[in-house]
């Protein structure tokens, strides 16, 4: 790795910023550039933030647009610095890398093919802070740059215990003030303390271009901290636009369910009873009728805990799914 020179960055001994930017890029300059005006245009007047940009060996033209940047910034822009990694490493070693340099007391991991709407920052800050000494991974609500659709309000658990995205908006409970306490949220936006980041150890390099935002925020979690997606803050998302972006998502996925699986059980719980009891709804079964009763005691509150053929059942799918991850990866748990 080595730092650009750059005409922008933070004299020696200046004050530290409130803010560290940090985005990686690989490839995808067009959006990049998009991404970085969007960026510029929608902060705050007179916010206290750097700006720290990671080319994780890129092969287009991100290469010599870094070097001309760092020896002309653009007018407005904020303090930059600028890191190059030797050779491709991924999302986790290049954003590790970069918040190592950060100086800000809180961090915000961008995508650089995102694209910032007014008013996204503030609603991700006053969520953080509303939790308070609880935060963790706090994210937002990202809609598909193509069509519109929301692509991310936070994530939840399958019947087989996998995370997905929510991509349907929740209806806000009164007093929630737009913060919607979940399991984890998406690295492409997210919003964290640098100490935190620091006592959780960044990103798990073994991760590679994917769960490694998962992994951090089940980490937050057992470090008895709360993630939460912030309903205010809305971005634009060019899902998935980095070149080989999804080639490892199966390992990756499995080395997430080996670490945390139970975590991952106790989170598929009562979306399994949802979805049970909208399944029973449309067709009843008499022999159901007790999973049934007990389900839906278990969801109005009169209940504890859900049925015990919930955990069966959630087990024996994420069985079939470590049994193909096996056959696939040539691995055995």
């Amino acid at each position: 790795m080595r730092l650009l020179p750059c005409s922008s960055a933070p004299p020696p001994g200046a004050p530290p910023p409130r803010l560290s930017l940090i985005v990686p890029l690989y490839n995808c300059l067009g959006l990049t550039t998009a991404m970085l005006a969007s960026l510029h245009a929608t902060l705050p007047p007179g916010i206290s933030a750097e700006l720290l940009l990671v080319d994780d060996g890129s092969t287009d033209g991100t290469p010599a647009w870094l070097e001309e940047i760092a020896a002309r910034p653009p007018a407005g822009w904020l303090p930059l610095r600028i890191l190059v990694n030797e050779r491709n490493r991924g999302f986790a070693v290049s954003n590790n890398r970069a918040a190592a340099l950060a100086r800000g007391e809180l961090l915000l991991l961008l995508n650089n093919d995102l694209v910032l709407l007014p008013g996204w920052l503030d609603p991700l800050l006053a969520a953080h802070r509303r939790l308070g000494a609880r935060a963790g991974l706090v994210g937002n609500v990202q809609l598909d740059a193509a069509t519109g659709a929301v692509d991310h309000a936070g994530l939840e658990l399958t019947l087989s215990g996998k995370p997905v995205h929510t991509r349907v908006l929740p209806p806000e409970r009164a007093g929630s003030a737009g913060v919607g306490i979940v399991p984890a949220v998406t690295g492409a936006c997210v919003l964290l303390s640098r100490a935190l980041w620091e006592e959780l150890g960044g990103f798990d390099e073994g991760y590679v271009n994917g769960g490694e935002d998962i992994d951090l925020g089940y980490r937050a979690r057992a470090a008895g901290r709360v993630n939460a997606v912030a309903r205010h803050s809305v971005v634009r998302h060019h899902v998935s636009s980095s070149p080989g972006r999804k080639a490892r998502d199966e390992h990756n996925s499995r080395r997430l369910a080996l670490r945390w699986r139970e975590q991952l059980l106790a989170d598929s719980l009562e979306p399994w009873c949802r979805a049970h009891l909208a399944e029973a709804w449309v067709r009843p079964d008499q022999q159901e009728y007790l999973v049934t009763l007990r389900t839906a005691a278990f969801l109005a509150g009169l209940r504890r805990t859900p049925p015990p053929e919930a955990p069966l059942r959630v087990t024996r799918a994420m069985r079939r799914e470590f049994a193909r991850w096996d056959e696939l990866c040539g691995q055995s748990a």
